[in-house]
């Protein structure tokens, strides 16, 4: 038989730990290991049981559920991470993401999805609830233009086109041929975008850009 998903629970509320503890005791398929009630100790605590799955809320106190999760996934990269919090904004979710969440539930989920959701995460799957994935279907079907003016609204309409070419790996003297202008106009207008971005150098307005996902090529998946 298949050895049941060692399990640890990372929330600041013990009514909703012991609930979801109640919840995992009652099933053959999982087995809590440990409870943090910050995200230091969840960090401590991973590193300490080796969990398969840790259930993770967001806003924590002191070190948060993002924080958290990015230490334990740089650990331990086979550990699954299922965020179960009360946000579902954009920021909170692809923030979660990015520090490698596995999954990612609202609070107020059903029993049976959130069951579903560690069993899967703990299995290497990918789940999100049906909330968030049509936040993340909206984004990625969104269509990306340097012109978008609700991408760095500080920037002009050019110094988008830009940054874009500056995010796809375009140097300052190949940007100017592009686009028919000097190389002493593209230097003043990249050190504009630094300014306005409030970045120290190019590779900060790089990361800053393709987090926003300019610089993408025909064929680029991610």
């Amino acid at each position: 038989m298949t050895p049941p998903l060692r399990v640890l629970l990372a929330d600041d509320h013990p009514v909703f730990r012991k609930g979801l503890r109640a919840l995992l005791t009652s099933l053959p398929e999982a087995t809590v290991v440990g409870e943090a009630a910050d995200g230091e100790q969840a960090v401590h605590l991973a590193a300490e049981q080796e969990p398969d799955v840790v259930v993770m809320d967001l806003n924590m106190p002191g070190v948060n559920g993002v924080d958290a999760t990015r230490r334990i996934i740089a650990a331990r990269p086979g550990t699954g991470v299922l965020v179960l919090t009360m946000f579902e904004d954009d920021d909170s979710v692809f923030a979660a993401m990015r520090a490698g969440a596995r999954g990612y539930l609202v609070k107020g989920s059903d029993t049976d999805e959130v069951i579903r959701a560690i069993t899967a995460v703990g299995n290497g799957e990918a789940i999100f609830g049906p909330s968030v994935a049509r936040r993340i279907m909206a984004f990625l079907t969104r269509p990306l233009s340097a012109y978008d003016e609700q991408q760095f609204p500080q920037l002009s309409a050019r110094e988008r086109e830009i940054l874009d070419l500056i995010a796809a790996g375009t140097a300052n003297p190949d940007i100017a041929r592009r686009l028919f202008l000097s190389p002493k106009t593209i230097r003043n207008h990249v050190s504009n975008i630094f300014t306005k971005l409030q970045v120290a150098d190019r590779a900060q307005a790089i990361v800053r850009a393709r987090a926003a996902g300019l610089g993408r090529q025909p064929g680029d998946l991610g």
